[in-house]
């Protein structure tokens, strides 16, 4: 088996690198020949090594083995074997095993436990993929998570993939009141105010929560000039600088005044307006509210540059040398966790 495999870290998943880790407890290793073709298992884990929980090498059984099989899959459901995983699971129970692990998940997630619910409903998904209770506690879990998460990485990864959760939720389930529920706080916490109007009215009209309708209406009074600032970056990003900047203009002072993006489109309106120095100090307000935001930092690097000053356009590309490095630091670490293969 191949290390990256082994790492169990597939680039395309967002919040994998966070759930590996935990493979740790786990070897791996092929069951006998044997045993496979007394237990008619030879056609689908012949050469295929099985993993194993360390503290229970001395009790295996089909049951041990299913749920280390499922364990794996919810870390990464792109392992190398997770044909011959799943295809173990059905052959000695069925479906209802991941409805088994919806379970499990929901009592780790009740013990605080986020990582470890994700990963159970994570491997309920692949054996069940129909599972739409897996889908809604995924993203529960993944919003619980990134709620108590610390790591700038872990939080933007973990509400990222909470929110397509919802998203498919609300597509495969269009009556379900709930998934809109979730989903419009995930657009707020990512300043998607408009899809999270759009989102929230339509909870109001499925729901029959009073309080949570309530709730929700409250929010959506408030969302009247957050959903005007979106309006304003939708223009600067459109093209239309002057109109953008106009509309964001009268939020630089007040409660919006501490969000670094209205400060960052505008610099950008400035910028393409053709006024570099403004636009500087706006991206340098950025940077006060957001210390670590690289693209301020290349903005800044270029404006200084294209104004002849050296001094400062060096300054901006070390701190985003720096960055960079940070970055790259935090990814190592958190790749490495590895499962131990059994000699």
């Amino acid at each position: 088996m191949g290390d990256t495999q082994m790492n169990g870290i597939n680039t395309d998943d967002r919040v994998g690198k966070y759930l590996t880790p935990y493979l740790k407890d786990y070897i791996f290793d092929e069951l006998s020949s044997n045993y496979l073709n007394k237990a008619g298992l030879a056609d689908i884990l012949t050469a295929v090594p099985v993993p194993i929980r360390k503290d229970e090498i001395e009790s295996i059984s089909t049951l041990t083995i299913a749920k280390g099989m499922a364990f794996v899959l919810g870390c990464d459901p792109k392992f190398e074997y997770r044909d011959n995983y799943v295809a173990y699971i059905l052959r000695v129970s069925d479906k209802r095993f991941a409805q088994g692990l919806v379970a499990e998940g929901v009592e780790e997630a009740q013990k605080k436990d986020y990582i470890k619910g994700c990963i159970n409903f994570r491997a309920a998904m692949v054996i069940d993929p129909e599972n739409i209770d897996a889908l809604y506690c995924y993203g529960r879990a993944l919003k619980d998570a990134y709620e108590v998460g610390e790591e700038e990485d872990f939080i933007a990864r973990f509400k990222a993939e909470s929110i397509e959760a919802f998203e498919k939720v609300t597509l495969r389930r269009p009556d379900f009141a709930d998934g809109y529920y979730f989903l419009g706080y995930g657009y707020i916490n990512l300043g998607l105010y408009v899809k999270a109007k759009l989102t929230w009215q339509e909870f109001v009209k499925l729901s029959g929560d009073k309080e949570k309708k309530q709730e929700i209406n409250r929010l959506l009074e408030d969302l009247e000039q957050p959903v005007e600032i979106e309006e304003g970056y939708n223009m600067v990003l459109s093209g239309r600088y002057e109109e953008g900047k106009r509309i964001l203009e009268k939020y630089k002072t007040g409660r919006f005044a501490d969000w670094w993006p209205l400060w960052y489109y505008l610099g950008t309106a400035d910028l393409a307006l053709g006024l570099a120095e403004e636009a500087a100090e706006e991206f340098k307000r950025v940077l006060t509210l957001s210390p670590s935001n690289r693209e301020a930092m290349e903005e800044l690097a270029m404006i200084y540059q294209s104004l002849g000053n050296e001094e400062m356009a060096e300054k901006y590309r070390k701190k985003i040398k720096i960055a960079a490095e940070n970055a790259e630091k935090d990814r190592e670490e958190a790749a490495s966790g590895r499962p131990e293969k059994l000699n």
